[in-house]
């Protein structure tokens, strides 16, 4: 089976083809394509796949786009955090997809459906699945409840200055400056905050709008952000997430 990954992550891609690899030992990766641009032009220029595993939010838009520039003859398999409203629609089109993070025995059945009924969508299937994903009614969190020893803690969302993860643990900055440790993951956090306040900028760090001083020219087409609360701190937007992030800070 050749296939290809279209993910802005290149973590969950490499873990994706590691599964992959330990599910069908006989596979072969032909590309990992961090954008929707560079997915169209990796189409257009090459015979299509056995497979396409597509991630929908990619670092310059939703990789819906991609149908739209090219007629994909590939089976397609969505990759997604948690999104009750998206699983709804892929359910109604019938169309194979995976949450993050990816598990085995979800990777196999997902394969095995794909190998069984070789779900394809057309341009018109796209549309349709595109137009129920916006009319759906998407709510975010407005709030925590927090474990602290013995207390229950609430933090409202407003008042979360950024998030960063640190030893594998993820942290709430508050913008009195206060650290909590959160039971969460920044995926599952990407998916629960409103996207018009919150961005996550690269693998470390989910910044506030208004948490930002100062954003800097960076090397290799990157952007380095001061905050206003810790400037000492690191944050670097990647390559990748720079169309994207330009996108978020002009709405």
């Amino acid at each position: 089976m050749q296939y290809i990954i279209i993910e802005d992550e290149q973590y969950n891609a490499d873990l994706l083809h590691d599964l992959v690899r330990s599910v069908d030992e006989q596979s072969h990766l032909l590309a990992i394509l961090p954008t929707v641009e560079e997915s169209i032009a990796w189409l257009q220029q090459h015979p299509h796949p056995d497979l396409v595993f597509m991630d929908i939010r990619l670092a310059d838009g939703l990789s819906f786009r991609i149908f739209e520039a090219v007629d994909i003859q590939s089976p397609v398999v969505f990759t997604t955090a948690y999104d009750e409203y998206a699983l709804q629609a892929f359910r109604v089109f019938g169309t194979a997809y995976l949450l993050k993070p990816v598990l085995r025995e979800e990777l196999e059945a997902a394969i095995e459906q794909v190998k069984r009924i070789r779900p394809q969508l057309g341009k018109d299937d796209v549309g349709a699945l595109l137009e129920m994903l916006k009319t759906q009614q998407k709510t975010y969190k407005t709030r925590f409840l927090l474990h602290f020893r013995e207390t229950l803690q609430v933090v409202p969302v407003n008042t979360i200055d950024y998030i960063y993860l640190e030893h594998k643990i993820v942290h709430f900055c508050l913008v009195d400056g206060s650290i909590h440790a959160v039971p969460y993951t920044l995926e599952e956090l990407e998916e629960q905050l409103d996207p018009a306040l919150f961005f996550r900028v690269n693998r470390q760090y989910i910044i506030h709008i208004d948490s930002m001083e100062r954003i800097h020219k960076y090397f290799n087409e990157k952007a380095k952000i001061i905050l206003k609360r810790n400037r000492e701190a690191e944050v670097v937007v990647s390559r990748v997430k720079m169309p994207q992030f330009k996108l978020w800070l002009d709405r």
